[in-house]
């Protein structure tokens, strides 16, 4: 019998850390590499800065791994199935409730617990090539300093999308990738075909517009952005297409054919806490900052701030048609924090001039 590569044990080790796909990347310059620098330069990245972290020449960490390591020869790309058996955003129209990401139903967040999980598999990696000299690793949730996708793409666990997404032939796009860079010379997986063929569903289904063209998604317009990482009054203009929206988006992926039969995790890390699932609108506006810490301990929904996350429901109920939201809206627009006064001010307005009687 000829003993396993370490290529087949590494894949076996994420399995049994819980993954469902592994795969192998090289390190080099992709195409693909070389319109992030653009898109940073365009302004995609809205007020993200983290994305523009740049080493000591001046050039963009994420755009080439190597100059940040120059030891790393192998990126080895897991990904684990996070979709639970829940209804789709697009299936669900309740005026007084709003819509938090999928992602972020679970009881802890996935940062920490998929981290973990990849970090078994490091552990094996060194097993491994114990005795075989000395090598370099790092593990990384969305926190390493290389496009996560791009790789996942040519490790073979997917393509990326239209709606920048990676998309798995068999398990969809509800994927968390974690990454293991490191100086072993491994052979790589072949990239993933692209199998969007002409659906553009995606694009069409964006309520702000953000997927700008096939593949090429702006930060400013994405209502992820807007809802997470959107500090401040989020523009007017942008409001009325945040819909529901309280905390991330799934539309782009909700109507992807992809999807329709992805199969749902059982992993108890997924399911959703109570009352995550379609929130009550009136709750999450005036939740108050003692209850936002102790209902969101451990999630990631703590990324949009307590204020974040009013002003997101806030927007959500102007957008409702629900009179009976009225008052809440009117007690919001006295609050001390001149974003919550404000953006209260114009649901109420929006829900006033929307539901009058008509003589």
């Amino acid at each position: 019998m000829h003993p396993e590569s370490i290529e087949v044990s590494i894949r076996k080790a994420a399995l049994d850390a819980g993954f469902e796909l592994a795969g192998i990347a090289a390190v080099r310059d992709f195409p693909e590499l070389e319109r992030f620098p653009e898109w940073i330069a365009a302004g995609r990245a809205g007020e993200m800065k983290y994305l523009e972290a740049r080493d000591d020449k001046g050039r963009l960490r994420r755009a080439s791994l190597r100059s940040v390591f120059p030891w790393a020869r192998s990126v080895i790309v897991c990904a684990i199935n996070y979709n639970t058996a829940q209804p789709c955003s697009t299936a669900v129209n309740n005026p007084g409730r709003g819509w938090i990401s999928r992602y972020a139903w679970g009881r802890q967040d996935y940062h920490d617990f998929v981290l973990r999980r990849v970090r078994e598999v490091e552990g094996k990696l060194k097993e491994m090539y114990a005795g075989k000299g000395p090598i370099e690793t790092r593990s990384y949730v969305d926190t390493g300093p290389l496009v996560e996708r791009i790789y996942a793409r040519h490790a073979g666990v997917g393509w990326i999308g239209k709606n920048t997404f990676v998309m798995n032939q068999q398990l969809g796009s509800w994927l968390f990738l974690a990454v293991i860079v490191t100086s072993i010379e491994l052979s790589p997986d072949l990239p993933t075909p692209d199998r969007c063929g002409t659906c553009t569903r995606c694009i069409e289904a964006c309520p702000t517009d953000a997927l700008v063209a096939p593949y090429e998604l702006d930060s400013n317009k994405c209502i992820s952005y807007l809802t997470i990482e959107k500090r401040g009054s989020i523009p007017e203009e942008m409001r009325a297409g945040m819909g529901h929206q309280v905390f991330g988006c799934d539309i782009c992926q909700d109507v992807c054919p992809w999807n329709r039969k992805a199969p749902a995790s059982s992993k108890p890390e997924f399911q959703p806490r109570e009352g995550l699932v379609n929130p009550a609108l009136a709750w999450l506006a005036e939740i108050s900052e003692e209850e936002f810490r102790e209902k969101f301990r451990g999630s990631p929904i703590k990324r949009a701030k307590h204020n974040g996350l009013r002003r997101n429901a806030l927007i959500a109920i102007g957008n409702s048609g629900d009179r009976s939201l009225l008052s809440v809206a009117e007690r919001a627009s006295h609050d001390s924090d001149p974003t919550i006064a404000e953006t209260a001010h114009w649901a109420k307005e929006k829900l006033e001039r929307e539901t009058q009687p008509r003589l």
